[in-house]
């Protein structure tokens, strides 16, 4: 074949195509169900307390200064993103992924303003930073955090401390502790830290699927639709916390394999136990994310190894015996949370409706590229299922080993979503799990990376323009 031959097209690729563009039409379809028949529940009795069914958010069409660098950044990755991720060094790779993130991202936001789209979001009266005075005197707050939760407890809460461990404030205390306080240090941080969700994805998904998957990935996981609440919310930083445990954890487990060719003995060692700081950090910082458990497992079956436990359960100790030793018990906060969760809008909101419009929202911050492309992880799901037997040997075909991991962080989306302890504005809550769907766009054709790549980019300039989204 000569060079200017493009290569053949095959039938069986072909319908594969059609159905990677008939999945993301059904996708398409979700989200106008959800959003017409959210919008009658609405109407009728209000119980939903969502303004933009299924989305926490607002019909508020709008340009900033923003925008022209968004719709910049966004044909930069749609044009260049593919031949640079195959081509970069590595280490590179990595480091312009986070910077092409962050850089999307703050554009994303900056379409609301500096003030209303970055700084201002997280001094409102819901969130962390109104209550950074009530921990002057840290061991008594922390000792007397869980008395707080309830809504008819004294000096309550607001809703995203008390809806958290206390190590979500805490961040906020630290940074002001250190002279970054404030909405816009905070917003800096959620977005800077949140952002890194991407290079610590890359990292894992090349540990555990070889380096050619995830340099395909790179440009999806920067240009993604959740990007919006990435950079708008503290539960971006969550993500990325979440994302680092298991990326590290992946870097133990395949340290010396094929993925990961070995560079020095104590590397495992020292990430294993990183990684069990990080998910004992991760689950203080919601306790909804000890689900990222159920990834970790996904990340040692592809292994084959429980080397690094250990480890990993040593620093997730160190860190709940640290909570624990000041005073917050995180078991007593949980069941006052479910208390709490069930005094405020969830007591009316409909499980019936956000068992699936919860899926839409998903859509949404996904994008139709990720449902084209997990629609052939679960077509691939068997075939891997089968690979994963013990008498079969560890997994060779390094889509599989990504099929895997992708359906692992669904299977905990959905178990998120089954729970009923998500009902409504999972575009944020669920970003730690959402951070690994997009990797699935590794398995898309090359020939149609740059459409998908487009599609996403509009999606999330529509979302950003069109709506303002809450928290």
């Amino acid at each position: 074949m000569t060079s200017c031959e493009t290569p053949r097209v095959t039938s069986e690729e072909r319908a594969a195509r059609r159905l990677d563009t008939v999945a993301a039409a059904a996708g398409a379809l979700l989200v106008v169900a959800a959003a017409v028949v959210g919008t009658v529940i609405e109407r009728v009795n209000g119980s939903l307390h969502v303004n933009w069914p299924p989305l926490y958010a607002s019909w508020s069409p709008h340009l900033g200064p923003g925008t022209p660098a968004a719709v910049v950044i966004a044909v930069l990755v749609i044009v260049h993103g593919p031949p640079l991720a195959a081509r970069l060094p590595w280490r590179r790779l990595v480091v312009l992924g986070w910077a092409g993130a962050l850089a999307w991202t703050g554009a994303l936001a900056m379409i609301d303003g500096w003030r209303t789209g970055i700084a201002g979001r997280l001094t409102t009266a819901y969130e962390y930073l109104t209550v950074i005075d009530r921990f002057d005197d840290l061991g008594p707050a922390l000792r007397d955090f869980a008395h707080h939760i309830l809504n008819n407890a004294p000096d309550h809460w607001p809703a995203h401390v008390a809806g958290h461990p206390p190590a979500a404030v805490l961040t906020f205390v630290g940074l002001d502790r250190i002279g970054l306080g404030g909405g816009g240090w905070a917003g800096l941080w959620c977005l800077t830290v949140g952002t890194s969700a991407v290079a610590a994805v890359l990292i894992a998904v090349r540990a555990l699927a070889g380096e050619p998957i995830a340099r395909r990935a790179a440009p999806f996981l920067v240009l993604v639709p959740s990007a919006v609440w990435v950079g708008t919310s503290a539960d971006g930083y969550f993500a990325a916390v979440a994302a680092w445990s298991l990326a590290l954890l992946a870097v133990a487990a395949t340290h010396g394999t094929s993925q990961l060719p070995r560079r020095g003995a104590p590397i495992p060692a020292v990430a294993a136990l990183a990684s069990g700081l990080l998910f004992g950090l991760t689950c203080y910082l919601s306790y909804g994310l000890t689900l990222i458990a159920l990834i970790a497992a996904a990340v040692l079956v592809l292994a084959r190894t429980v080397r690094p436990l250990p480890l990993v359960a040593a620093g997730a100790a160190a860190v709940a015996v640290a909570f624990t030793l000041a005073g917050f018990s995180w078991w007593e906060g949980y069941l006052l949370l479910v208390e709490r969760y069930y005094q405020g809008a969830a007591a009316v909101r409909p499980y019936a409706y956000w068992v699936w419009g919860n899926l839409a929202c998903t859509v949404l911050i996904i994008g139709p590229a990720t449902v084209a492309a997990l629609r052939r992880v679960l077509a691939a799901a068997p075939a891997a299922g089968r690979g994963l037997r013990p008498s079969a040997g560890p997994l060779r075909d390094p889509a599989d080993r990504l099929v895997v991991l992708v359906l692992a962080a669904l299977f905990a989306l959905l178990v998120a979503d089954l729970s009923g302890m998500s009902k409504a504005e999972t575009e944020r809550i669920w970003l730690p799990f959402a951070a690994w769907l997009p990797a699935a766009c590794a398995l898309l054709p090359a020939a149609r990376r740059r459409a998908w790549l487009t599609a996403q980019a509009v999606l999330a300039l529509l979302l950003n323009h069109l709506l303002y989204t809450g928290w």
